[in-house]
């Protein structure tokens, strides 16, 4: 247990002096693993794990999904999805934020990464609220926030590695993000209600639409809805299975592509490039929490941790609390993949011991770590906002998403009291 306590602090260390933290698991589990067996056995799993981790069939999901995103943000789709959610929300106190929020869920959809979807809706939406003279806190903090819906709404990178580290079903996985991330763009979009409520000036309204340009903004977002539909309906009816899932959303996000003229012999490039870059990062820091997974396991620290907590003679919920006070602590400090990765291997066996549903915890993980991608001080999103608008401070930034980690508390405490939120879509699966 305190080698185990040792290589995480190492693992900590080395990423706080700017060691990237697929390297960082790397080598702590590597000379870990060779410190408790030998450096032999250690050559040996180090081999086999990056061996099996490339040619794993069931990983092929994430290039694939990771390409359907590329191709579809080349469509740029993000204005259309703004402009629908503006035309129903504008006209409202604090509406042009609500709409960033829908927008950011719709876009999440199709996009599967939290940054990007900052980035993206960010462009769009912070210019049409300056025009209407919203306060940069509530608006940079909106779309911050409704980023986070990346790595929620399916199809989600964080749900597909979940799911393979953890032997759950990814179907099942998708459709348990569905309706949490339905409550979470509700409980954002309250927060905004709730905060132009106490602060009028914050959020001015914005231009009402007729019903017939609201419906004519529909028409521009059908086709994503289609393919978000024969994707994740799909699945959910075992028409076919996730990697098959994953193939048709991006044959269908380059033939939506292909027809909306976002494509051509250089974006074609930059989309695969993108996409070959954004598969390699995430499978080297798979192996690297892989092999670190291993060195924990080795050293012992997992049975430990489930033999404390029976000691403990407290019940299920208050573990959960618990592991959940961890990762909103180590939130502040990793970003949400790495989290995942680095935690899952040793609180999912307490999990199992506990007699908990992996498909709710894998939700609940989600969600707790979502929720570092905007606290301070190494909130992500915030400085990808800071990095698209330079001239506002990042103080600024971070007081605006405070009304929506408040709403984020609300979420996971409903998450976790009421599990039925998650599980009501899966059980039908």
């Amino acid at each position: 247990m305190t080698l185990a306590l040792i290589g995480f602090s190492v693992v900590l260390l080395l990423s706080l002096l700017g060691l990237p933290i697929a390297f960082a698991m790397l080598a702590v589990g590597f000379f870990g693993f060779a410190h408790v067996t030998s450096f032999g056995p250690a050559m040996a799993m180090t081999g086999q794990i990056a061996y099996e981790t490339t040619i794993n069939y069931g990983l092929t999901v994430l290039p694939l999904f990771i390409l359907m995103g590329n191709f579809l943000n080349k469509a740029k789709l993000s204005s259309e999805l703004y402009d629908a959610s503006n035309a129903f929300l504008g006209h409202r106190r604090g509406g042009l934020a609500m709409a960033t929020i829908v927008a950011c869920g719709g876009f999440s959809a199709i996009c599967g990464s939290s940054l990007a979807t900052a980035a993206t809706m960010a462009k769009v939406s912070i210019p049409s609220m300056r025009k209407y003279r919203y306060n940069d806190g509530l608006a940079a903090g909106s779309v911050a926030a409704g980023g986070t819906l990346g790595i929620l709404i399916p199809p989600s990178t964080v749900f597909v590695l979940y799911g393979i580290m953890t032997q759950t079903d990814i179907g099942k996985l998708f459709a348990a993000g569905i309706i949490p991330g339905i409550l979470t763009i509700v409980l954002y979009c309250v927060a905004i209600a709730i905060v132009v409520k106490v602060r009028p000036d914050l959020g001015p309204p914005g231009e009402r639409f007729s019903w017939s340009q609201r419906l004519r903004s529909l028409r521009n977002v059908w086709g994503v809805l289609a393919l978000f539909i024969l994707v994740i309906g799909g699945l959910y009816v075992g028409a076919f299975t996730p990697t098959e899932a994953a193939g048709i959303g991006a044959f269908g996000g380059f033939v939506f592509a292909l027809f909306r003229g976002g494509l051509d012999w250089s974006s074609m490039l930059d989309v695969t490039v993108e996409t070959a870059r954004t598969t390699a990062t995430l499978f080297m820091v798979l192996i690297g929490a892989l092999v670190f997974s291993n060195f924990v396991n080795v050293a012992g620290m997992s049975s430990a941790m489930a033999q404390w907590i029976a000691g403990l003679n407290v019940g299920p919920l208050m573990v959960i609390f618990w592991i959940l006070v961890i990762y909103l602590i180590l939130g502040c400090v990793f970003e949400s993949i790495s989290m995942v990765l680095l935690t899952v291997p040793v609180f999912f066996p307490i999990v199992q011991h506990l007699g908990l549903d992996p498909i709710w915890f894998g939700v609940i993980v989600v969600v707790a770590t979502e929720i570092s991608l905007i606290t301070p001080p190494v909130g992500l999103n915030v400085y990808v906002l800071k990095g698209v608008y330079r001239e506002i401070p990042t103080g600024t930034i971070f007081k605006g998403v405070m009304p929506f980690i408040g709403a984020d508390m609300v979420r996971l405490t409903l998450l976790v009291l009421f599990p039925v939120i998650s599980l009501w879509l899966p059980s039908f699966m």
